[in-house]
């Protein structure tokens, strides 16, 4: 856990205990390459809605496991890729199928809504 850990203020900060970063360097590899599916969370450490999605998507990770990837894009840390992504506004799901974007959702949403557009990904996989 501590290699997701940010700091940020003088403060620890840990963006999410269930999913993983990534970065600029590793994106293509781990998220254009997986063999299931991909929900790619966008978000900044200052941004009060990416905080408050935090739980709602670490129990997604948690009760997709195997079935889904959940990653997370600091936009800050990883501004080319955001900027691949034409991301405007945090949080952004893009949910990823096949190294290709089959959808997206722009910020908070509810878990229902991500639980089901992540349901549809993995019946049609």
């Amino acid at each position: 856990m501590r290699e997701n850990m940010i700091a940020c203020g003088g403060f620890n900060f840990y963006p999410s205990l269930m999913s993983t970063i990534v970065t600029d360097e590793n994106f293509d590899e781990i998220v254009l390459k997986s063999a299931v599916p991909v929900l790619v969370d966008f978000f900044a450490q200052w941004c009060g809605p990416c905080q408050a999605m935090m739980p709602i998507i670490d129990q997604l990770s948690a009760e997709l496991d195997g079935k889904v990837l959940i990653v997370k894009v600091d936009v800050d840390a990883s501004m080319n890729t955001a900027q691949k992504y034409g991301i405007m506004s945090i949080p952004t799901f893009v949910f990823m199928k096949g190294g290709v974007e089959v959808d997206r959702l722009n910020g908070g949403t509810s878990k229902d809504t991500l639980l089901e557009k992540l349901t549809g990904l993995t019946r049609s996989a």
